[in-house]
């Protein structure tokens, strides 16, 4: 009896302990997986999820893009970035509309930002100016 329950327990283990998920960036405790710096900024850190459920966080939108310029993008499962209008919140990255803005600083000086609303990002587009781009568009500037 005792076997059986380990061996349920063992399951339960591996099937949560491989989920493939965002996970929450524990801000000014954590370092950016590309340029080691302390994650504080709640409106541009970002996250990739791997297909095995690991975990790397980033300080800024551009060392996540920096990242899977220089790494295997097949490997990833996620990209999560946070919604500049809602800090804090990660969104899905290939569904987010990006605004690059010299009046919107970002930690690694790219000045990008992501917004999960493309209206959101459309009005604050008009009220800083730039450029707005897609995930695609984004990823081609990165390459």
């Amino acid at each position: 009896m005792k076997k059986q329950i380990t061996a349920v327990l063992m399951i339960i283990l591996m099937a949560t302990g491989c989920s493939i998920q965002p996970k929450p960036i524990d801000y000014g405790q954590v370092g950016c997986h590309y340029c080691s710096m302390t994650i504080v900024d709640k409106q541009h850190a970002a996250q990739l999820i791997t297909k095995k459920g690991k975990v790397f966080n980033f300080d800024a939108i551009e060392c996540m893009m920096n990242q899977l310029k220089d790494g295997d993008i097949t490997t990833m499962a996620l990209f999560m970035v946070n919604d500049f209008d809602e800090p804090g919140t990660l969104v899905d990255g290939t569904k987010a509309t990006f605004l690059i803005s010299e009046n919107i600083p970002s930690p690694m000086g790219a000045f990008l930002s992501a917004f999960s609303d493309e209206q959101v990002a459309q009005n604050s587009l008009e009220a800083n100016g730039g450029e707005l781009l897609t995930w695609l568009e984004l990823h081609k500037q990165f390459k």
